[in-house]
């Protein structure tokens, strides 16, 4: 790739479009989740077999990704790159038109399979394209897509199938990314990675897909078989296990990996994995919680639900430009911490206020707040992971810490739903035998109702539902206690890392003495 870097309105329209693909791409992964009864219904076919359209997409880009660093190789990283925004503009285009259940999941399989690069890719280029005094800038800029693309996913998902017909949340993707292919091909043009024909390590590639994939299929189905109470989900463990313990003893020794293990050799990229893999567990898994306690028990539509979380981009927007001016004078371990403090304060704020009676502001406030920790959390963390990494091995270790990241996602989604919902069930229970043991207090509550026209049935019915109503609002708070805890934890970990700030070289040599 050649050495002399983008620079002016180049350099500008360059970062837009590596930003706007890695936008659709992350987008992709959460717009089709409020939609999932509209897409399933349409469809003929019933929401819990509708789950099948995320399953499968998040199964897909999973093995995908660890892949990247192996392909960009192969074949460089500049065609992948190219490759795959078309074979992604095309899955896109049989997602939007698919008539029956089977094409969309065959659709969004191949849609996530061939995404899987998308990512790390734009990362790698941005990085290797962009002077060293932009690049802190640049890679700033490119953040704020993670930020903003999973809280416009459930908005705009919402929006278009509430207004439109469903399949134009695939179908938006093709005129945009035949922009940014066409922008991508002029800019990239001449700027070919080095390419080294490497041989296939089959053995790696097949412990990796068996292995990634039960994984992931467990992660994504075992909410809905009840876990470890299910034959499948112990099967699908079991495989994952061996499999994955097969294929890291395999690339520790394998001459041409599939995924390149030696990058943990680093002890900036093996901390910054760890703490930017457990953030976003943590953050995720709160936000999918979110919108369905604001759903289930304050009333709010998809829409609204949707509208109280987007405060959290705000902030960043404003402050990842002046965050990434000043990158190289900060020790980003300094910014992770302040934003880890946020996060665990904001986490807190919401366990503390999190009451039946609770306002939109109320909900909107902290995800406010917490946009601050979101703009000093990201981009900070990935100049630490990638601050002593070589240029020829930035997609390799693109491609591992976002697949870390992305499984990470995929494992605070599932255990935190499925915690809400155990500690709901408990609540229940303890909220139902202080009811049966308060008899007069319960006689005055049917007799109130009574005179309201309620019959016995209808008062049970309506106590039942706040019964459940109080459970989630009290286990959606003993999360936030607890993940925000585990916040100020990491803050330990973090500083295992190195320091970012690169000495100063001496301007005039020392004196010999």
């Amino acid at each position: 790739m050649p050495s002399f870097p983008f620079s002016g309105i180049k350099l500008t329209a360059f970062i837009f479009a590596l930003a706007t693909i890695a936008f659709l791409q992350i987008l992709d992964l959460t717009i089709a989740n409020v939609a999932l009864s509209t897409i399933a219904g349409n469809l003929g076919a019933s929401t819990s077999q509708g789950t099948w359209i995320i399953t499968s997409f998040g199964v897909a880009n999973a093995i995908s990704i660890p892949l990247t660093g192996w392909l960009a190789k192969r074949f460089g990283e500049v065609k992948l790159f190219l490759v795959s925004i078309l074979l992604f503009i095309f899955s896109s285009w049989l997602c939007g038109i698919s008539n029956s259940l089977e094409m969309l999941i065959f659709s969004r399989i191949l849609q996530g399979a061939v995404s899987g690069p998308i990512i790390p890719l734009s990362q790698s280029l941005l990085l290797a394209n962009s002077p060293d005094s932009k690049k802190n800038m640049s890679l700033a800029i490119w953040s704020m897509t993670i930020i903003i693309a999973p809280v416009s996913g459930p908005i705009l998902g919402g929006w278009i199938s509430d207004n439109f017909y469903w399949g134009w949340i695939f179908l938006l993707n093709i005129p945009i990314g035949i922009v940014v292919w066409l922008s991508a091909r002029i800019l990239l043009k001449g700027r070919e990675s080095e390419t080294n024909k490497l041989p296939i390590d089959k053995v790696g590639l097949s412990l990796l897909i068996v292995g990634i994939g039960c994984l992931q299929l467990m992660l994504d189905r075992g909410k809905e078989l009840d876990w470890f109470n299910s034959s499948e989900i112990i099967f699908l463990t079991v495989i994952a296990l061996v499999c994955i313990s097969f294929l890291i003893l395999w690339e520790t020794t394998s001459s041409y990996p599939i995924v390149d293990l030696s990058l943990f050799k680093s002890r900036n990229f093996t901390v910054g994995t760890i703490c930017i893999s457990l953030a976003f567990l943590l953050h995720i898994g709160t936000l999918v919680i979110l919108p369905q306690l604001l759903q289930r028990v304050f009333g709010y539509s998809a829409t609204w639900a949707g509208l109280a979380l987007a405060p959290i981009g705000l902030i960043p927007i404003i402050l990842a430009p002046i965050i990434g001016r000043f990158a190289s004078q900060l020790d980003m371990r300094k910014l992770v911490t302040l934003s880890f403090i946020i996060f665990a304060l904001c986490f807190f704020w919401r366990a503390y206020t999190f009451e039946p009676n609770m306002n939109f502001a109320s909900t909107a406030w902290p995800q406010l707040i917490q946009g601050l920790a979101i703009a000093c959390f990201i981009m900070p963390l990935n100049i630490i992971i990638l601050s002593d990494i070589p240029t020829n091995k930035l997609a390799a270790a693109g491609s591992l810490f976002n697949f870390f990241r992305t499984l990470a996602t995929s494992i605070g989604t599932s255990v935190t739903n499925s915690l809400w919902e155990r500690r709901e069930a408990i609540h229940h229970n303890h909220l139902t035998d202080f009811m049966s043991t308060n008899v007069q207090t319960v006689e005055t509550t049917y007799q109130q109702f009574k005179i309201q026209g309620f019959s016995a049935t209808q008062t049970s019915a309506v106590l039942a539902e706040k019964i459940t109503q109080q459970g989630l609002i009290i286990s959606s708070n003993e999360i936030f206690w607890l993940y925000g805890v585990i916040f100020i934890v990491l803050i330990v970990i973090l500083w295992f890392a190195k320091s970012t700030i690169k000495p100063k070289k001496a301007l005039y040599p020392k004196k010999l003495i």
